[in-house]
């Protein structure tokens, strides 16, 4: 018999689009080792939204894995209005003015006429304030502001020209005074419509305050109570997030580095320091943390990604990321499969030297100092599977709260956490090193062994005589009483059986 399989114990993230997102595309991502797909709300309509998580769904039953729908929503994020034929080129040196009254941008005599989808800009952007336009890409000096009233202007020049086009974002890293809210009405609408339709998490974009994170949860607690229990990822991608990091980490369910626009609203020599910063602190709270963004970029064009890259990829596993994120590689580019193919590949190298270098086992600080039950048996685990040198973890956990207390610990082995709630073990695909399963309710903690000992053999995580770690509760299947830990061998069932 084969030696068993250790798969990633980091979960990769991939976001759907043109490039992946019927069933078998979606599949083959699967079979890969994706394990959640990101609908990004900031892009297409709701039947293309429908589409999409359609696709997943039909994929996930297809290859018999289950994985999670994260929905992206956009936050309050600056954008160009419409522009005549759908784009124009800036020059260096050349005039643009950006009106309050929605406009069709255009090139007259001696300006660019634009406006935003937030009118109040033109209030708050002040002479000497950059204006970034396509994640940097094309950058404006704000040098006057004219007028009043409905006829407010901002004027500002092209300091690094290139192409705009419609909806591109606006970034105002030197301001921070704008009043937008945390939420949007595309965002309410992108909620209800989560809500209805079942989407696993839901991201939160431009996060700024702990605030933001509770205004959410309070929108989804008057949805009812299965929207109230959907996790909330916060994306870090504004200074005024870094500077509240603590309270945001505490209010979310999970975190996201959104290095784009973190590194437009910052200075981008600070992002490498800040995603360091956003992992370690995630951890102290024991909560999941992503990044994200060009972390394989070359490969929207190129089969093979930079070897800059690969580090980059790696870098971020040992510095602790739970998750890593693909956007362009497999929404729009044109090697989505070996993009998560490469993305998985290091994470499996990178964590057989974090395992060579005993760099696992590490439990929360915040949650060792809680003396939390379910927490402190999770940190028990930890030490049993390192004395004993367990091949995995298995656990019956119906509410999650089990998988994400030991999933929390960072154990180098895979945590394989059976539950009978379809809804729950979705959630359970973004969590570190977990593999959730679908089994229907065990009569008791030997009928649970039963079912789950032919998975561990046909998947190859255990042969016969393995040691492996059993963590439940009795009865089993009762939320919130995870007591029990269990030293059990594979194939040694006899023994249960004659003990009842």
């Amino acid at each position: 018999m084969p030696e068993p399989s250790t798969p990633a114990l980091t979960k990769i993230i991939a976001t759907v689009g043109p490039a992946c997102g019927t069933p078998a595309g979606i599949a083959r991502l699967i079979e890969e080792g994706a394990r959640v797909f990101r609908i990004n709300f900031s892009h297409g309509s709701f039947d293309g939204f429908a589409q999409s998580l359609d696709a997943i769904r039909a994929a996930s039953q297809s290859t018999g894995e289950i994985v999670g729908a994260l929905g992206d929503l956009s936050g309050p994020k600056i954008r160009l209005g419409q522009i005549k034929d759908g784009g124009l080129d800036l020059a260096v040196g050349d005039l643009v003015e950006f009106q309050r009254a929605p406009l069709v941008g255009e090139r007259r005599a001696d300006r660019v006429a634009l406006s935003t989808n937030y009118p109040a800009m033109v209030d708050e952007v002040g002479p000497g304030e950059r204006l970034l336009i396509d994640d940097g890409n094309v950058r404006l000096l704000t040098i006057d502001r004219l007028g009043s009233g409905d006829d407010r202007r901002v004027l500002a020049r092209v300091t690094v020209g290139g192409r705009i086009s419609n909806s591109k974002g606006v970034n105002l890293p030197d301001n921070n005074s704008a009043a937008l809210p945390s939420l949007t009405e595309h965002d309410h609408r992108c909620v209800e419509w989560a809500v209805k339709n079942g989407i696993d998490y839901l991201a939160l974009s431009f996060v700024r305050r702990g605030q933001d994170v509770s205004d959410l949860r309070n929108l989804l607690a008057k949805q009812g109570e299965a929207a109230r229990s959907i996790p909330i990822i916060a994306k870090i991608e504004k200074p005024q997030a870094v500077e509240a990091l603590d309270s945001i980490v505490q209010a979310s369910d999970a975190v996201m580095v959104a290095r784009g626009d973190l590194g437009v609203e910052m200075d981008l020599a600070e992002v490498p320091g800040v995603q360091k910063r956003v992992i370690s602190v995630s951890h102290e709270y024991g909560k999941p943390v992503i990044v994200a963004t060009q972390m394989l970029q070359s490969m929207i064009d190129s089969p093979v990604p930079t070897r800059a890259e690969v580090s980059d990829v790696a870098n971020a596993i040992y510095d602790g990321a739970d998750a890593v994120m693909l956007s362009g590689e497999t929404a729009v580019g044109k090697w989505p499969a070996q993009a998560v193919h490469q993305m998985s590949r290091v994470a499996l190298a990178t964590q057989r030297v974090l395992h060579e270098r005993g760099e696992f086992n590490v439990p929360p600080k915040r949650l060792q100092e809680s003396r939390y039950r379910t927490a402190a048996l999770a940190h028990g685990v930890s030490v049993v599977v390192r004395d004993l040198d367990a091949k995995l973890v298995v656990t019956w956990s119906e509410a999650g709260g089990g998988a994400r207390y030991l999933s929390q610990n960072r154990l180098h082995i895979p945590i394989l956490a059976a539950g009978s709630n379809p809804a729950t073990l979705r959630r359970m695909t973004l969590l570190f090193g977990v593999i959730p399963i679908q089994l229907p309710k065990p009569a008791d903690g030997a009928a649970f062994l039963h079912q789950i000992e032919p998975i561990l053999i046909e998947r190859a995580l255990a042969r016969p005589g393995d040691p492996i770690v059993v963590v439940k509760g009795e009865p089993i299947g009762t939320p919130g009483v995870t007591n029990e830990l269990l030293i059990h061998h594979v194939g040694d069932l006899c023994r249960l059986t004659e003990k009842r």
